[in-house]
């Protein structure tokens, strides 16, 4: 995916990644779509447990692996839900139309993950690639990058970015 803007942070403990997913999660409006793209185990689904609690979703995330789609409701009326796509046992060039994708969108905000390159046309999105770092055994170090695509990508990555100033300032 192309991107106007990018941002890359280190994400030391497992609580900061929760917190960046936190303040993107706290950002999103219905119709918004996040690309999540990272290896097995790099923390895909942590990040959407991230976006929800932003979201005052209050509903255990899990990984919708083998169903391919779950949709939370916001506990808080006016707040949109999040749907969580998981595209990683689809085959490369299947339609994903009857998935039901556009119609989710009308009615919350998407994170998919492995949705590269299936969306990498999507006009305004935001894309995260999530790495673990290594650190003398220790997994919760990961490398998040953002790229942001279009108007609404750029403004969810300004969420992000003003939300890491400001944890970096409270310390």
């Amino acid at each position: 995916m192309s991107s106007a803007a990018s941002l890359v942070f280190e994400a030391a403990t497992l609580d900061a990644t929760l917190a960046l997913a936190g303040a993107l999660g706290a950002a999103l409006e219905t119709g918004d779509l996040v690309l999540l793209a990272g290896d097995l185990g790099a923390g895909k689904t942590t990040f959407v447990q991230g976006l929800a609690r932003g979201m005052g979703i209050a509903s255990a995330v899990k990984s919708p692996t083998y169903t391919l789609v779950h949709e939370y409701r916001a506990s808080t009326p006016g707040h949109p839900g999040l749907g969580h796509v998981d595209l990683y046992r689809l085959p490369q060039g299947r339609d994903t139309g009857d998935l039901g994708l556009d119609d989710l969108l009308t009615r919350s905000a998407v994170a998919i993950e492995w949705g590269e390159p299936r969306f990498a046309a999507e006009p305004d999105a935001l894309l995260v690639s999530l790495a673990v770092l290594p650190d003398e055994g220790a997994t919760d170090r990961r490398r998040l990058a953002f790229a942001a695509k279009g108007p609404r990508g750029t403004s969810l990555l300004a969420a992000v970015a003003a939300a890491a100033r400001n944890r970096a300032g409270a310390r």
